[in-house]
């Protein structure tokens, strides 16, 4: 059986690796240049070295990922500690803690002092067990309390990360999914996990080397104008590059971004509502024994991420500041950065990358226009983190979507 697959962002790679693994012929469009999407790699002159275009934690317990580069043959590509610990900065007060969860699921460390978040007691922590089974369409502040330094020194930038959405308004189901898939399950199911040395070294180009290896077809630079439906089928696709007829016994993944999907086919419900992130990048050298990450509270930096030849940031939720003056932001983060790390350099060669786009916002209303993967048309299915898989817009999301498209589109339904 021929699939066809457009779009070589993560969800779309996870469904080509999938389909070739289980024997299918793949054809890969993509429109950009590279393969990755959100999740890439390139040399940025201005630094003259191959940086990430943000950066992207995931956890241990994110069991799609690792199945993933388990197949293509990456799964040492994700560096991180043996236990789940997140270094914290209080700019405000230059206050410093780590919160230190224990690896099973009873989560004794809340009673710890030195585990928790300073100025809190075991008892605090109660009160997000309303995040665990929240009621439909509930807002994450109507789920919880959103004050206190639970709230301010531990879930909000925790959720904000997560959802890339301002977390009070966030909705309640999607960072619950988040929290039962970490937090609830401990320290094991929630070590931090960066890729190593960069995106496309762990994500994309183990993958593209394995659908080489499989036969598939990888074309970049394709854009797919328009599509063709007769009755209940997809029939045609038309690239920039020349029309394609799709046969009786051949499927159509589509992991476009959502508005470009929202374009190609008719009446399609998809989020358009999205959230902003701001990435720094800095050509200089982390002192030594630096924390890998260090979440910052009550600045504009939100995650320091420490690398052997950079020093990279990352700010979410940022609609606030992507349309500030690029010098004024590296400067601000750069700042805020040497406080955090005790440096006394000038500002270094720097590099902000703005996505506007990044993610949907995870809000209750954006929530419930994402599509499921299985479209009104038997052998067109959908992915893309987008896409109804219960997570918000996490790589996690990302790759599940792939893997439940390749599934579908290899049924007789879906042909």
């Amino acid at each position: 059986m021929k699939v066809h697959v457009v779009g070589a962002g993560l969800a779309g790679l996870s469904a080509a690796v999938k389909l070739a693994e289980a024997g299918h012929a793949v054809e890969l469009s993509e429109a950009a240049a590279q393969a990755g999407g959100r999740c890439r790699s390139y040399f940025d002159p201005q630094l003259g070295a191959v940086i990430d275009n943000g950066n992207h934690l995931v956890m241990s317990g994110n069991r799609a990922v690792y199945d993933y580069l388990s197949v293509i043959g990456a799964q040492d590509r994700l560096a991180g500690p043996d236990e789940a610990k997140f270094d914290f900065v209080d700019l405000a007060t230059n206050e410093r803690w780590q919160i230190h969860p224990n690896l099973g699921p009873v989560p004794w460390w809340v009673t710890a002092p030195r585990r928790r978040v300073p100025g809190t007691r075991a008892a605090d922590y109660l009160a997000l067990a309303g995040l665990l089974q929240p009621k439909a369409g509930q807002r994450v502040d109507q789920a919880i309390h959103c004050e206190g330094p639970v709230w301010r020194r531990l879930m909000e930038p925790f959720l904000l990360a997560a959802l890339n959405t301002t977390p009070e308004i966030g909705s309640a189901s999607l960072a619950a999914a988040v929290v039962r898939e970490t937090l609830a399950k401990g320290g094991r199911a929630y070590r931090p996990r960066i890729a190593e040395p960069t995106l496309a070294a762990a994500f994309v180009d183990p993958a593209l080397a394995y659908l080489e290896s499989k036969g598939a077809i990888v074309r970049f630079s394709r854009r797919l104008r328009s599509i063709a439906f007769e009755g209940d089928r997809l029939s045609g696709l038309t690239f920039a590059d020349g029309e394609i007829a799709v046969g009786p016994d051949e499927a159509v993944v589509l992991a476009t971004p959502p508005w470009v999907a929202g374009e190609l086919v008719p009446d399609l419900s998809v989020p358009d509502a999205f959230c902003a992130i701001v990435n720094g990048h800095f050509l200089a050298k982390s002192p030594p024994g630096a924390s890998a990450i260090i979440g910052v509270i009550g600045g504009t930096v939100e995650w320091i991420f420490t690398f052997e030849d950079r020093i990279s940031v990352t700010i979410s939720g940022a609609d606030h500041l992507v349309d500030l003056d690029r010098a004024v932001l590296a400067r601000r983060m750069w700042d805020e950065v040497a406080s955090v790390l005790g440096l006394t350099a000038a500002l270094p060669p720097w590099q902000v990358v703005k996505e506007k786009r990044a993610t949907f916002a995870a809000t209750v209303e954006q929530d419930a226009k994402r599509p499921p993967a299985r479209t009104r048309w038997s052998n067109l299915v959908l992915a893309g983190d987008w896409t109804q898989t219960g997570l918000p817009a996490t790589i996690e999301g990302a790759v599940r979507s792939g893997f439940q498209a390749a599934a579908l589109a290899s049924t007789p339904q879906a042909r």
